[in-house]
């Protein structure tokens, strides 16, 4: 494609440099109709490198963008992540399904107006009643947003990617794609195995334990292990 485009804007060159006018005019509105469709086929992909663009410009923790967007900003409270790893991993063992979702830089206004707001503290009584298999809420995704949970059932974009292993179901596809997006992590509980997993940036870990949950959270990458990324 690069070698096509490049050799109509030689062509057009040659045309002009011959002052032959109505190649030059055929040509010009070729490349001009070209380039639209360009944009239209490759528009995911044109996302998704401005997107990276745009990640790496605001969200590094050391630039000026990101200290003036941050500077009133609260983590979650070891309180809150002690709340919410302890309801994951009940889940899994009832194998209660769960995908929850703790944005950084992102604002998830998009995606929380999809669901039910709530505005409520997080607590794992709280956690495990939204997602229980019978509660009007327990189908779509949790925004948690600071030390409060701010909405419920919402709806997630699927990644396109097609390489997901088969063991995985919608929920690690909801969790990949809207890490793919936005700057977030991703909490998932299988309905089918019990299993928790921990999404950032389209990858997905596996958490055999509550510490090891708790240190991603944290973003405390040093201490939690060897386990493999998938």
């Amino acid at each position: 494609i690069f070698i096509a485009i490049l050799s109509l804007f030689i062509l057009r060159f040659l045309v002009n440099a011959l002052n032959m006018k109505m190649m030059s005019s055929l040509l010009g509105t070729v490349i001009d109709v070209g380039t639209i469709a360009l944009v239209v086929i490759f528009q995911p992909e044109i996302r998704h490198f401005l997107f990276n663009i745009g990640r790496k410009a605001f969200s590094g923790s050391d630039s000026v963008i990101s200290k003036f967007l941050n500077r009133d900003k609260k983590n979650l409270s070891a309180e809150s992540i002690d709340e919410l790893v302890q309801a994951c991993f009940e889940m899994g063992d009832q194998k209660v399904g769960a995908l929850i979702v703790i944005p950084h830089q992102s604002s998830l206004d998009d995606i929380i107006s999809t669901g039910d707001r709530i505005d409520a503290i997080i607590s794992k009584r709280l956690i495990e009643n939204i997602f229980f298999k019978n509660s009007p809420l327990h189908d779509g995704a949790m925004i948690i947003n600071g030390n409060r949970i701010v909405a419920a059932r919402c709806t997630l974009p699927i990644t396109d990617r097609t390489n997901i292993p088969a063991r995985f179901g919608m929920r690690h596809k909801a969790a990949i794609g809207v890490s793919e997006h936005y700057d977030v992590s991703v909490i998932v509980v299988s309905e089918q195995t019990g299993g928790v997993s921990f999404v950032t940036d389209g990858n997905i870990r596996p958490v055999k334990n509550i510490n090891t949950l708790k240190l991603l959270i944290s973003d405390d990458k040093s201490k939690t292990g060897s386990e493999d990324r998938i």
